[in-house]
């Protein structure tokens, strides 16, 4: 397993960069996407980007409150499929089932979310997450 980010959502992406930019982080990539009306952003510490953080934007939100705007923390996992078995076996809800092979998420006892993705390529689709409800919320 990897650590690889963890997720804020901000409402002035502009603003939220020149405050890490302050603390010394730098942007490392940034991808827009106009059909589901986001902008990921992507920061680091300069020579450390194993522990990032993830800036999103939706561009129709005008502001957060009651702590919304912490998303999720993020791991890579050699296989989703035994990830997500070995957490429903120990009793943890499959919020999002990697139906794609590729990510999920789940929640921890406090309610923080997780999300997991599959190192490398997505793993092909298969049973029972194929076909597995979104259980709450994420």
């Amino acid at each position: 397993m990897k650590y690889l980010h963890t997720m804020l959502r901000v409402s002035d992406p502009d603003a939220t960069i020149r405050f890490f930019n302050l603390l010394g982080l730098q942007e490392l990539r940034r991808f827009d996407n106009e059909a589901g009306r986001f902008t990921l952003i992507f920061l680091a510490a300069p020579g450390d980007e194993t522990a990032q953080i993830e800036l999103t934007h939706n561009w129709d939100e005008a502001g957060y409150d009651g702590g919304r705007n912490f998303g999720h923390v993020a791991y890579a996992v050699e296989n989703i499929y035994e990830s997500c078995s070995r957490l429903a076996e120990g009793g943890v809800i499959i919020n999002r089932p990697p139906r794609d092979g590729r990510m999920a998420f789940v929640r921890s006892p406090d309610g923080i979310s997780v999300e997991l993705l599959q190192m490398g390529a997505p793993l092909p689709p298969a049973e029972p997450w194929t076909s597995a409800p979104n259980i709450g919320s994420w």
